[in-house]
């Protein structure tokens, strides 16, 4: 295993675990490389995956959006390409994004101070 990155763990989820477990909603998402934690990204309104690295210390990160494959190493603030990682490699197409669908607010952008 490279450091932080194991190519061997699945994702923990097809959507963010916390918002899921809290019915929030996010716009994109990122898996840990390590563990296969799967948070929301910086612009939704928890940024679950950046907690998740200050919690547990996991430094990279890869886009589980569809058609994107870069890393981010939050230790160093750089993308890289990096290893294929356990399937699947992204949440599904038909996921809305932001998402779910079901529970984005009409005034989500408002929410997000954009």
């Amino acid at each position: 295993m490279d450091h932080g990155i194991n190519t061997t763990v699945p994702p923990s989820s097809t959507g963010c675990v916390e918002c899921d477990a809290t019915g929030s909603w996010w716009i994109h998402l990122r898996r840990c490389a390590e563990c296969g934690h799967v948070g929301c990204c910086d612009d939704s309104l928890n940024k679950h995956a950046t907690a998740h690295w200050q919690e547990t210390g996991h430094p990279v990160m890869q886009s589980f959006e569809p058609g994107e494959a870069w890393f981010w190493n939050y230790e160093t603030s750089q993308s890289f390409d990096g290893p294929e990682l356990a399937q699947p490699d992204c949440h599904p197409d038909d996921q809305a994004v932001p998402g779910p669908a079901q529970r984005v607010p009409s005034d989500w952008r408002e929410e997000l101070g954009q």
